[in-house]
């Protein structure tokens, strides 16, 4: 065997880490996941050492056996990734792009000069005069965790006795959310993918549209610029989602995900080059692949755990339906709200896809029978 391919060490080996082991098999790419657990969704079907992501010396050994090391979650202590480089391990992307996913308030620092919502640092309640506002734990918040609507004074207080400081900013009474996949290679080298409205309920994405069928071909494109200017600004490497909100015409900068996201879910069918391939290519400093829709439209939907347990089963109905409909189930333990996989539709007729996408969500849930 061709001992030539490289190792890709993937931090984490749930669902991203799981979507990306069909590209790298493509590729002839090795990976090797460090997994909190033999049964977590993508160490199920992947080479993976189970270890604890904030223990040092079990990151070291991990990064010995690869030629690079990369990331599925945002969740591992930035001190690690520095020791890694200073041991000489190529990390992508690096501790000085990945903090901006890690830390709120440095990335409002950081991107000060991007359209964003008006923002502080608060340490006490006395310091915001005007409500409602949105305060944000600087770190280890995602899917609506760690995100709060605050409307007065009492309500901050009661938060900042958990936390000694939050980033709060300003309530942005915006249209939609849409989102903006960004590669980019070492050389900088840089590609983007349309952007992509995110329907959330309950702070949770339950569907996503690509592209996002209110936004202007002029803002698309401002769109598009500002998430490629970020990744250059940052100097980010592999694919990073940009999360903006849109108010008419202007946009706002929400948040940063340095890594493949749910918001990407739609390029597996919906592109030329899916996001966990081009992660790849961009890590491996490879050429960037086409990001090119495949289709007029891409319709994803989140199947999150409800009361049926069989996901199975429901493949007979929605099959024989929709035989176009994709199936990505992650094989991870369902429980209520829980993403446990998600479904692709392409075509032309944009009323159509999402009433499919919609109606295999309810059935799948088990909220519909039929």
């Amino acid at each position: 065997m061709s001992n030539h391919f490289p190792t890709v060490g993937i931090i984490g080996a749930g669902q991203l880490a799981r979507m990306s082991v069909g590209p790298a098999v493509a590729l002839g790419v090795n990976l090797l996941l460090l997994a909190n657990d033999s049964h977590d969704s993508a160490a199920q079907i992947a080479n993976h050492i189970v270890g604890d992501y904030r223990d040092l010396e079990t990151v070291r050994a991990f990064a010995r056996k690869c030629d690079v090391v990369t990331f599925e979650h945002e969740l591992i202590p930035l001190s690690i990734i520095k020791s890694l480089e200073a041991d000489g391990v190529v990390v992508r992307p690096s501790s000085a792009s990945f903090i901006y996913s890690q830390d709120k308030a440095a990335m409002r620092e950081r991107l000060s000069k991007f359209p964003a919502p008006k923002n502080w640092v608060v340490t006490s309640e006395n310091e915001v005069s005007e409500y409602p506002v949105i305060a944000k734990a600087i770190s280890g918040g995602y899917d609506g965790r760690g995100v709060w609507k605050v409307n007065n004074k009492a309500e901050l207080a009661a938060l900042l006795k958990d936390v000694s400081k939050l980033l709060v900013e300003e309530l942005v009474d915006f249209d939609y959310e849409i989102a903006v996949m960004v590669a980019r290679s070492p050389h900088g080298q840089a590609t983007t993918w349309a952007p992509t409205q995110t329907i959330q309920r309950d702070g949770i994405c339950t569907m996503t549209i690509s592209p996002a069928p209110q936004l202007s071909a002029a803002l698309s494109e401002k769109a598009q610029k500002l998430a490629l200017d970020i990744a250059n600004e940052i100097g980010v490497v592999g694919v990073m989602a940009v999360e903006i909100f849109v108010k008419g015409s202007e946009l706002f900068i929400n948040e940063l995900a340095m890594r493949p996201h749910n918001s990407g879910h739609w390029t597996i069918e919906g592109s030329v080059t899916s996001q966990f391939e081009q992660h790849l290519r961009a890590v491996l400093d490879l050429p960037l692949g086409d990001p090119s829709m495949s289709a007029p439209f891409a319709v994803m939907g989140n199947i999150l755990g409800g009361a049926k347990e069989d996901m199975y089963r429901p493949y007979l109905h929605l099959m024989a339906r929709t035989p176009q409909l994709k199936f990505h189930h992650y094989k991870k333990q369902v429980r209520p709200g829980r993403k446990i996989g998600h479904v692709n539709l392409l075509g032309e007729n944009l009323v159509e896809l999402t009433q499919e996408v919609e109606h295999a969500l309810k059935y799948l849930s088990g909220e519909i029978d039929e």
